[in-house]
């Protein structure tokens, strides 16, 4: 019978899909003569440009691109601070940030009172030049409150406030110490934070003090408006959601684990085939949908987009596939 044959994506593909946002390696290829008035002009030749990838790599070896959140021309702290800047990138269905944020009560007063702020003050004052709100405030942005003491430093580290990845990979895990994650190795010598068991690369991942730390400090955030009896039950509900999302993909890895037990999928190369395929559904879309919702407080994604209903139906029919072929 016919087979699919699966070929690695061309830098095409790659530069107009995951480069486009992770970035990539900006290289100097020799001069170019670009014809101008009253002489032609030679410019550098490019490799990989234009890329504006939050992680790219410049010709002199320094990281990152600017332009990812303050666009070429105007370098406007106004459009750096907005959810749309954000929403290039952070959207479904694997990372629906800011699906979930526009859905949620925070992101419909932001959408309703926005042309109402003050987008340019610093520091940013809560309940005066804002009043609820968007992915800046609460992840980089410095926040002060209305008699002027400091709620939140600025950073550029958009992991710094973060204590759990929730997103991205096969279980949640605590932040990695260091953004080169690629240095990363578990104990099956796999280059991600966990095993498929879910067991962590602690050694480059931050400890439990430093987690309690950066929850803590997210909390102050929310406190600036809320009670810390709403933000504490806030928060216990995300750990929930997190330990849950959490053993649906450890029964979702039993399953593709006794397929390629059974020789009824090749783990050579572990994403390619329909269980498998299913398998990171179960972590890559419907498990982060549900952590997002929670966090953002967007309750169809954790029910209905992408969300339990998704999670469960795909765990049975992982079940139904595989019993299928056992017999």
């Amino acid at each position: 019978g016919n087979k699919i044959i699966n070929h690695k994506a061309s830098d095409t593909t790659n530069a107009g899909t995951c480069y486009g946002c992770h970035g990539t390696e900006i290289k100097v290829d020799g001069m170019k003569k670009i014809p101008a008035l009253p002489e032609p002009i030679f410019v550098p030749n490019l490799i990989n440009w234009p890329n504006q990838g939050v992680g790219r790599i410049n010709p002199d070896g320094s990281f990152g691109a600017c332009t990812a959140c303050h666009p070429r021309h105007s370098f406007s702290i106004e459009i750096a601070r907005k959810s749309e800047t954000c929403g290039q990138c952070h959207r479904g269905p694997d990372a629906p940030a800011n699906n979930v944020y526009k859905d949620s009560k925070h992101g419909n007063i932001y959408d309703s009172k926005k042309q109402e702020w003050n987008w340019d003050n610093v520091p940013w004052r809560v309940g005066k030049d804002f009043k609820a709100p968007t992915c800046s405030v609460c992840h980089n942005s410095l926040i002060v409150g209305t008699d002027g003491e400091v709620i939140a430093n600025r950073t550029h580290d958009f992991g710094s406030r973060l204590w759990v990845r929730i997103f991205g990979l096969i279980y949640t895990h605590p932040q990695p110490k260091s953004g080169k994650t690629y240095l990363i190795k578990n104990k099956d010598g796999q280059s991600i934070p966990t095993t498929f068991a879910g067991e962590p690369a602690s050694e480059y991942l931050i400890d439990k003090t430093q987690q309690v730390r950066r929850q803590n400090e997210m909390k102050k955030v929310c406190q600036s408006c809320h009670s810390k009896d709403l933000a504490d039950k806030h928060f216990a509900k995300l750990d929930a959601a997190i330990l849950e999302t959490d053993r649906m993909t450890q029964a979702a890895t039993q399953l593709v684990q006794k397929a390629w037990d059974a020789g009824l999928a090749d783990r050579t190369n572990p994403f390619d085939e329909e269980i498998e395929q299913k398998w990171i559904k179960q972590w890559l879309f419907y498990a982060n949908s549900i952590r997002f919702g929670t966090a953002m407080i967007s309750y169809d994604y954790t029910t209905f987009e992408k969300g339990w209903w998704d999670s469960t139906t795909n765990l049975q029919e992982m079940h139904e596939w595989l019993m299928k072929r056992m017999k």
